[in-house]
């Protein structure tokens, strides 16, 4: 479920304008204390999706003929509606290719484990060290 807001409208921060939402009043003073100017932020008819909320601005003319917060609103409609995958995006994924399988494990007979032990035996170096030799 997507979270819902009650106060939804538009604010410039670093010269950017940027849709904003809220459920409280006090998201001015949070906004005007992080850098935020222009806030403008009004309440909605009834707690509405980031989608929605946008929606509805844009259906009230929120932007009162201002170009560059119509811009915003609908770079945040856009960023906030799921896109629809072209067809050249589709056939452009590849084919997952499905893993071989494992190889059969055998069961190690006796004679096997023996010669191993025989081999690992002569593969090591022989020290022949008295105890006269030691040097403790």
């Amino acid at each position: 479920m997507e979270k819902t807001f009650k106060f939804a409208g538009v604010s410039t921060r670093n010269g950017v304008i940027k849709a904003r939402f809220a459920n409280d009043q006090m998201r001015v003073k949070v906004l005007a204390k992080t850098g935020s100017s222009d806030i403008d932020l009004i309440e909605l008819k009834e707690p509405m999706t980031k989608a929605a909320a946008i929606q509805f601005l844009i259906s009230i003319n929120f932007d009162n003929g201002n170009a560059n917060i119509r811009a915003a609103l609908e770079e945040g409609l856009e960023k906030r509606t799921p896109a629809v995958k072209s067809v050249k995006a589709v056939k452009s994924v590849k084919a997952v290719k499905a893993k071989a399988a494992p190889k059969a494990k055998s069961t190690p007979t006796m004679d096997a484990i023996k010669a191993r032990a025989v081999a690992a035996k002569a593969k090591a170096p022989k020290v022949d060290a008295t105890l006269e030799e030691a040097p403790f």
